[in-house]
């Protein structure tokens, strides 16, 4: 793993929701100097918006792939 153990942080959060269930939240945070001595900080190139948008459709697009409730389902060729 690129990071020491005392370079992430854990934290759990839960709580109930109206219906009874429980529900949990986990965040990761890591020490921003070992982000830097991987490279990824606020002047590395790929940071910066270095192109168009992608046009409306594909964001309306992946919207509904989304929101979608039916479950994808793969078929592999036989």
């Amino acid at each position: 793993m690129p990071f020491a153990e005392e370079e992430i942080r854990l934290d759990l959060a839960c709580r109930r929701e109206p219906d009874g269930h429980w529900r949990g939240t986990v965040s990761v945070s890591v020490d921003a100097r070992a982000l830097w001595r991987l490279g990824l900080h606020p002047d590395q190139p790929s940071s910066l918006v270095d192109g168009p948008s992608p046009p409306a459709w594909w964001h309306a697009a992946g919207q509904r792939y989304a929101t979608r409730r039916q479950p994808v389902v793969k078929r592999h060729a036989s």
